[in-house]
């Protein structure tokens, strides 16, 4: 009888010993395990590489941001290099686009509104990178090429017929004015810029992997940005 006792006890104990383990090596795994890209992605509409990338880039930018268009602008002026970049390194690039500039910033500029609707109306039809492409293209050289950040100015001139007329040139039609016109994607838009308040970013913000930049200059010159890109990749930004 006292041998089964001391038996039992024994039992008891081993087995209070494997639940604490237990316990303990869900404690370390909850909190050294990492989200997975897509848990960390806002849009996969918005992304461009590999979603199983060993990196994770991402661009925080709002339409009318001369310094975020300055920096766009030359990895859309150099597609197939950046593309080829994004591949030849495992990245996965996200932009995060919307009327920050409207919602938090200091003039409020209106053309933040209408431009993020835009874009977000295009990725409802399934033409996220050619609006934005095209968008970027557009805003730069018909506002920040020559006039800098006095392009600012002429933009508060210009109505959503500009934003329309660049959706129309990649081929949007009825459904996409229709959505920019009634603002059908504003709540999209809206929620967007609320999340970039809650993770208190400027205007740009590059996340390269580890690596952060709040803010640019308005050179376009593809070599600086892709010193940037790189940054990313050093051993201590992984």
């Amino acid at each position: 009888m006292e041998k089964r006792r001391k038996i039992k006890n024994i039992l008891t104990v081993s087995g209070i010993i494997i639940l604490v383990a237990l316990i303990f090596v869900g404690i370390i795994s909850t909190t050294t395990s990492k989200p997975s890209l897509k848990e960390q992605i806002w849009d996969e509409a918005m992304t461009k590489g590999n979603l199983n990338a060993k990196n994770y880039y991402i661009i925080y930018s709002d339409l009318v941001c001369p310094y975020c268009i300055a920096f766009e602008n030359s990895l859309v002026e150099n597609e197939e290099d950046f593309e080829k970049y994004l591949a030849d390194n495992d990245i996965l690039l996200e932009v995060r686009l919307a009327d920050y500039l409207y919602e938090f910033g200091d003039s409020n500029p209106i053309n933040s509104r209408y431009s993020a609707e835009a874009t977000f109306c295009a990725k409802s039809e399934g033409k996220f990178w050619d609006y934005y492409n095209k968008a970027v293209s557009s805003v730069w050289n018909d506002f920040f090429n020559e006039d800098g950040k006095a392009g600012v100015t002429a933009m508060s001139k210009i109505n959503k017929d500009y934003w329309i007329n660049i959706g129309k040139s990649v081929g949007l039609g009825d459904s996409f004015e229709t959505c920019v016109r009634e603002d059908k994607s504003l709540d999209e838009v809206k929620s967007a810029a609320a999340r970039m308040a809650e993770a208190r970013v400027g205007m740009p913000y590059f996340k390269f992997n580890k690596f952060t930049q709040s803010g640019y200059n308005l050179i376009n010159n593809y070599g600086y940005v892709k010193s940037l890109l790189n940054e990313g990749l050093k051993p201590e930004n992984k």
